[in-house]
């Protein structure tokens, strides 16, 4: 797919993966409305903030509202990116920890997809990515309910795409490993360090996803760094 003049739409752009990516359509010609609790503090004339946080549903229905009342009725690109996970083992978690979590990673992901169906699918090619993590393909000691919301975005990625390849639209699943983010600011046990991937780089692959070709998919996009994590 070709990006230039493209509209899209991006969650949690406010730093890390969303970030980047967001510079990244930018600098390819698209046209972004990006989504997030907070402006990214980046200013481009193709760039739109719409304030959202996708874990409620009144303020997914605002964004939706705003950003097809700016940018028009067809909507090319969605990466659900907002996300975040809450360290503690299985009885140091409690009901608002996996309810919070359930709520922006599964939720909030559907919701928005949701309501964004009739624009992608008004382009007859569009493209969903779905940012998941290694943590939607396997266990990980101390982050059960982070783990079980991104095996949920990886079946509702692969229903999706059963569901949707028939209005040309593509649906992606990207699994991240560990990435040098502000998503280890509040996990006591594990810091960001320079032996994990850079943002940069994975919103490189999402960018190159969402170039192939229209009838080319990948369904799942596993992504690792070379060295560990440390």
């Amino acid at each position: 797919m070709e990006l230039r003049g493209k509209v899209g739409v991006v969650t949690g752009v406010s730093k890390g993966i969303g970030l980047e990516l967001v510079k990244q359509l930018l600098d390819q010609g698209a046209v972004v409305a990006g989504w997030g609790r907070n402006a990214p503090g980046l200013n481009h004339e193709n760039l739109h903030f719409f304030r959202c946080d996708v874990g409620s549903e009144q303020e997914i229905q605002s964004a939706v509202k705003q950003t097809l009342d700016m940018l028009g009725n067809e909507i090319t690109f969605l990466v659900n990116n907002a996300g975040y996970g809450v360290y503690g083992n299985i009885e140091e978690q409690n009901w608002n920890d996996w309810k919070g979590m359930f709520e922006v990673n599964v939720i909030g992901l559907f919701e928005v997809t949701r309501n964004l169906l009739g624009a992608l699918k008004a382009t007859g090619e569009s493209h969903i990515v779905n940012i998941s993590s290694i943590a939607g393909l396997n266990g990980i000691k101390g982050f059960s309910g982070y783990v079980a919301t991104k095996h949920a975005v990886r079946g509702l990625s692969h229903s999706w795409f059963q569901e949707l390849r028939d209005y040309g639209i593509k649906v992606t699943a990207v699994y991240p490993g560990s990435v040098n983010t502000n998503f280890f600011d509040d996990i006591e046990v594990m810091t960001a360090n320079e032996n994990m991937m850079r943002p940069q780089d994975v919103a490189l692959s999402i960018v190159q996803l969402l170039q192939t070709h229209r009838n080319y998919l990948p369904v799942d996009l596993e992504i690792r760094p070379l060295k560990p994590k440390g």
